[in-house]
């Protein structure tokens, strides 16, 4: 996929109608016939892999200056829609390269830093993974300890980092490790760009988890890994927290967005069932309390695109990074359980059942509400900004 642009580096809106209409066409066509097959080997088929590179899907969020497609979140949204359609384990293939780790260089990095990681990453030549979360330090960034102390012009880094999506694969791990206390001045928690064959690296074994098979994660230990002053992101040792936050808050935005498209599955699944399975004759679509489910399916996720679609827009346009993110990923997960739950019930025994869709959607939906911040944190974020907004409104 490429994409001709105007002179400020946006997609116009008819490449992006052939970009959304390629990506739609991969997945249908191409990922969803394999689906049983990347969930009984847990692995993503190298075809696949190579034709999403060659696609531009490793950079669809980095701006093209760096080789991406320069996606802006309000159309990262419609393609998460459609990447959510099929195994997630897709969308995480190139996930972090665009998102949660690709963003913090984008959003945070040196040009230096820049010019020598963002190019390789968009292209998917590095796969970029996000080191965040610590056994103690999972949804609360500012209570991790890893450590990163200064040695000479050098930095070494120490601790351990858990769920660490493409940990297994990756070739660079933006890690997040603490420099100092926290203090007035702020979390001291700084971002390293820390290459995986570093020395003193260690990646734990594959995790095994309930869902979402192919998309793989792990365990990443830091022995002693010392890293140049060059891989200091920003050159600032107070980035780390914001970069965190700010990366996070897009994040949500497009898990959000993955969760309906995933829902949408769903609901396409079960109103194909309901109109063909059959119940003493009778087509079990036409039982009302049948109707019911599928009727309240198709009114979450009718909702669950606006409001993503809402939510990118007002991120775009600067009017609200940080409630709307949390209201977005909120809702819409939540969304997609109760969506894939009734799924299941829609298909009765048959929804129970390994290789039939739902069953695996059930599964892997469950993670939506536990990744970027769990739902609990949301409702915090959400309820605590409404009342400072309304304090500071007060004054």
């Amino acid at each position: 996929m490429t994409s001709a642009s105007t002179g400020a580096g946006v997609v116009t809106a008819e490449d992006f109608r052939e970009i959304l209409a390629q990506t739609k066409d991969f997945v249908r066509n191409i990922v969803m016939k394999r689906e049983r097959e990347i969930a009984e080997h847990n692995r993503m088929p190298e075809e696949i892999v190579q034709q999403a590179k060659a696609m531009g899907l490793y950079g669809y969020a980095i701006p093209q200056e760096w080789g991406g497609l320069g996606l802006d979140l309000a159309q990262d949204v419609e393609l998460a829609m459609e990447l959510g359609y099929t195994t997630l384990a897709l969308r995480s293939l190139f996930g972090t390269n665009n998102g949660i780790a690709g963003q913090v260089l984008v959003g945070f990095g040196t040009e230096e830093q820049k010019s020598r990681w963002l190019e390789r990453i968009a292209s998917g030549a590095v796969v970029a993974s996000f080191a965040l979360t610590e056994s103690g330090a999972g949804s609360d960034p500012a209570a991790l300890r890893t450590t990163a102390a200064r040695s000479g012009a050098d930095w070494t880094i120490n601790g351990e980092k858990r769920f660490i999506t493409n940990a297994p694969v990756a070739d660079l791990f933006v890690v997040f490790a603490r420099t100092r206390p926290a203090d007035e001045n702020g979390a001291g928690i700084s971002v390293f760009l820390v290459p995986a064959d570093s020395p003193g690296v260690e990646i734990g074994p594959k995790d095994r988890k309930m869902g979402q098979e192919g998309a793989w994660t792990a365990e990443v230990y830091f022995r002693d890994v010392r890293v140049g002053a060059e891989a200091l992101v920003g050159g600032n040792e107070d980035i780390g927290y914001r970069a965190a936050m700010t990366s996070l808050a897009r994040g949500r935005v497009h898990i959000a967005a993955l969760a309906v498209g995933t829902a949408q599955r769903a609901l396409d699944e079960s109103v194909a069932y309901a109109a063909t399975a059959t119940q003493g004759g009778t087509p079990i679509g036409r039982f009302q309390l049948v109707q019911a489910h599928l009727a309240d399916m198709q009114t979450g996720v009718m909702a669950g695109r606006a409001l993503v679609r809402d939510a990118a827009r007002a991120w775009v346009a600067g009017e609200d990074r940080r409630i709307a993110p949390s209201v977005a990923k909120l809702y819409c997960t939540e969304m997609a359980g109760r969506v894939a739950d009734s799924a299941v019930q829609v298909h009765g025994g048959t929804g129970y059942m390994r290789d039939v869709a739902v069953e695996r959607i059930y599964r892997d939906v469950r993670l939506l509400r536990l990744y970027e911040g769990t739902s609990e944190i949301q409702r915090l974020i959400i309820g605590g900004g409404l009342v400072r907004n309304a304090e500071r409104a007060a004054k």
